[in-house]
Formats: structure tokens, C-alpha cells, sequence
């Protein structure tokens, strides 16, 4: 009762946000009750029906992550005094978020289930098993699994932890711009090293699979097949960009702040080191995504293989879901830091220098972004290109 009436006092933009995450939530869900509806039309052939149910994982994660976000990105600070009141304490926030996460979530689940029950019923039996009864335990298991999970993550994401004890910040003598020093995320070589790792596994799985009889796996919607080690190399190569995202975000505003910078670089480039652990990750996440995608344009964009629908449904929701992840971490960003937007108002900062500094933080990440992203594609692809 106490989500709904925060849900029913936010602003628009709050509850736009909530209601994106209700639509993931719901092409999630579809494509889960999809995957049943194919195992129970096709009995005989449980391995392409497992298949079709664990390429769901990727959506679902991306939908979980969106969640998350959109969780830590509603402005919760004024409502700690008034659940301190009521008796929830440092928890309250945590709670408040999980469970509007949940009904959120739900919702998109209920909507899930009545669009499958009316494709269901229009569909060839062998599509979605509408010659048989569906089973009411399994297709609640299934929708019940991304607001279980994304309450879950959202209240661990929140949850009130010990603060590690801050050294004082020394000033850095090699960058005479730096007002102080800001420590860059240690997952930059980590993240190179595992997307260079799978880049090399993906060469030598796809080697050996040309060579020898390798059991394939089906890829979704009609793109053929892969041997499970060349599988196994994307996801390590796309765990290297997320893991790599933070850090590149930093050494984007370090290369802002290099040589003598004006006002306008060094505000940019310190803004940009600041907040490179909120919005790095979601940025790398992007960046795999994209990557997958013109990896999968150059391979079977020329060829006469067409995309399901099911398949284009799940392109488009995380598609979606890593756009707005990234978005929703840039209006955190904006959120956390308008005490020191105001000080600079205050100190007489004319409000043109911010937008500027804001329009070229985005367009360094994005110079260097992009060239990364289309190299790792190419890359990742050329060892399946026949």
C-alpha cells in the first residue's frame, strides 16, 4: 500500500521510468511463456525448447539490470525521515524500492500473460502448444521470476552498507589540472585483458569446430549455429567491456583534464572521472550490446536468413533496456551532483559553461567509445565469417 501511494505522489519522469520497466517486464515475461508454449508443441525435441528457454537469459538479465537502475534513480532522500517515523529505519528505503520494483514488475507479467493467452489462441498448434492445456504452476514460475529477482536485486543494490574509512585525497603533481585526485577504477586492464582472452578463444573455438565434428548449438531466430566454446568467447569478451566500462569512462576524463585545461575541460573531465563508477558500467553494457549487434549485422545481415519475431522482440528489449539503463545512470549522475551544480551557480559559473562541459563530456565517451565498439564487432566476427 505504501508503494502505491509513493507511485501515485511521484513526478511524470519518475513514473515514466516505471512504466518502461513494467514493459520490459512484460516482453520478458512473453518471451518466457514463448519458450514454454514451443516445449509443450514440440514434446519430442526437449533440446531446442532448452535452448529457447536459456537465450531468455539474456533479455531477463537486461531487464533485471534496467530495474535496478531505475530503482537507485528515484529520489528517495526525503522519504528516510518519514520511514524512520514509521518504524522501518535504515531499511525502509530498500524495502520501498523492492517492492515497487516487484509491483512495477508484475504488472508487465499480467499483461505478458494476457497477450500470450491471446496470440496463443489465434497461432498454429505447434507454435506456442495451443492444442494443449498450459500449465498453470510453470507459467506462473515463470512470470513470477523477473519481479522476485528484480525486487531482490533492487533491495541488495540499496541496501545500507559500512563505509570504508576514505584516505585523504593528495594532489597529483603529474596533472597540474586536477584539483585532487580522483583513484580510477581497477577494472580497465582487468576488462581489456578478459575481452582480448575472448576475442583469442573465439579464433581458436571456431578453428577447431572448421576442423573436427563439434556439437553446435542453435542460435535464436533462424542465425544458424556455434560451438559452444565460440559462445563461451562472446560472453567473456562482452564481460570484458562491462568490466572495462568504468575505467574507460575515467581515462575519458583524465584525456579531458591532460595539458593545461581552461575551465571548461576541467570541469568536464573532473565531472567525468567523479561519476565514471555510476554510469561506466551501464556505458560498457551498451557497448556489448552494440557490439553484438554488428557482429550479427556483418555475419548474417547479407545472407537470406531473416529474424523471428520472437528473436526481434528480444533484440528490442535489450536493445531498450541498455539504452535506458545508461540513461537512468546519467539522470542518477545529474541527480547526485546538483548540490555542487548549485555552488557553482552560486559562485557565478554562467549556466552555458555547464551545458558545454555536459555536451563535451558526451562527446569525448563518445569518440572514444564508438571506434572501440565497431573494432571489437569486427573482430568478434571475423573468425565465424565465412
Amino acid at each position: 500500500m505504501l508503494s502505491l501511494r509513493v507511485a501515485r505522489g511521484s513526478a511524470p519522469t519518475v513514473l515514466l521510468r516505471r512504466l518502461l520497466v513494467a514493459a520490459t517486464s512484460a516482453g520478458t515475461g512473453f518471451l518466457l511463456l514463448a519458450a514454454l508454449g514451443y516445449a509443450m508443441g514440440h514434446p519430442g525435441n526437449p533440446s531446442a525448447a532448452g535452448a529457447r528457454l536459456a537465450w531468455c537469459v539474456v533479455p531477463f538479465a537486461a531487464a533485471l539490470q534496467l530495474s535496478v537502475a531505475v530503482s537507485r534513480s528515484e529520489p528517495s532522500g526525503r522519504l528516510h525521515s518519514g520511514l524512520a517515523a514509521a518504524g522501518l529505519g535504515r531499511g525502509g528505503v530498500p524495502l520501498l524500492a523492492a517492492a515497487t520494483t516487484a509491483l512495477s514488475c508484475a504488472l508487465g507479467s499480467v499483461v505478458a500473460l494476457l497477450v500470450f493467452l491471446e496470440v496463443r489462441g489465434g497461432t498454429a498448434p505447434d507454435a506456442f502448444g495451443s492444442d494443449r492445456p498450459l500449465p498453470v504452476a510453470g507459467a506462473l514460475t515463470l512470470l513470477a521470476a523477473v519481479p522476485l529477482l528484480a525486487a531482490a536485486a533492487s533491495a541488495a543494490s540499496l541496501w545500507p552498507r559500512q563505509a570504508a574509512p576514505s584516505a585523504p585525497a593528495s594532489a597529483d603533481a603529474e596533472d597540474p589540472g586536477t584539483l585532487s585526485a580522483v583513484t580510477a577504477p581497477a577494472g580497465l586492464p582487468w576488462g581489456a585483458a578478459l575481452t582480448a582472452i575472448g576475442l583469442a578463444i573465439e579464433v581458436t573455438a571456431d578453428n577447431l569446430s572448421r576442423s573436427t565434428a563439434t556439437d553446435l548449438l542453435p542460435l535464436p531466430g533462424g542465425l544458424g549455429s556455434a560451438a559452444p566454446t565460440v559462445l563461451a568467447g562472446w560472453a567473456l569478451t562482452a564481460a570484458g567491456m562491462v568490466l572495462a566500462g568504468p575505467g574507460l569512462v575515467h581515462a575519458c576524463g583524465r584525456l579531458l583534464a591532460l595539458h593545461r585545461p581552461g575551465a571548461l575541460r576541467l570541469l568536464a573531465g573532473r565531472t567525468l572521472q567523479e561519476e565514471s563508477p555510476r554510469i561506466g558500467r551501464p556505458v560498457g553494457v551498451l557497448c556489448a550490446v552494440t557490439a553484438g549487434a554488428l557482429a550479427a549485422l556483418e555475419l548474417y545481415g547479407t545472407g537470406d536468413r531473416e529474424l523471428g519475431p520472437l528473436t526481434g522482440l528480444a533484440a528490442a528489449l535489450i536493445t531498450i533496456c541498455a539504452l535506458g539503463t545508461v540513461l537512468t545512470a546519467a539522470l542518477e549522475a545529474r541527480r547526485t551532483r546538483e548540490h555542487s551544480t548549485a555552488a557553482l551557480v552560486q559562485l557565478g559559473v554562467p549556466a552555458s559553461l555547464l551545458r558545454a562541459a555536459a555536451g563535451l563530456r558526451c562527446a569525448v565517451v563518445l569518440v572514444v567509445v564508438i571506434p572501440l565498439t565497431v573494432l571489437i564487432a569486427q573482430l568478434a566476427a571475423s573468425p565465424l565469417a565465412v
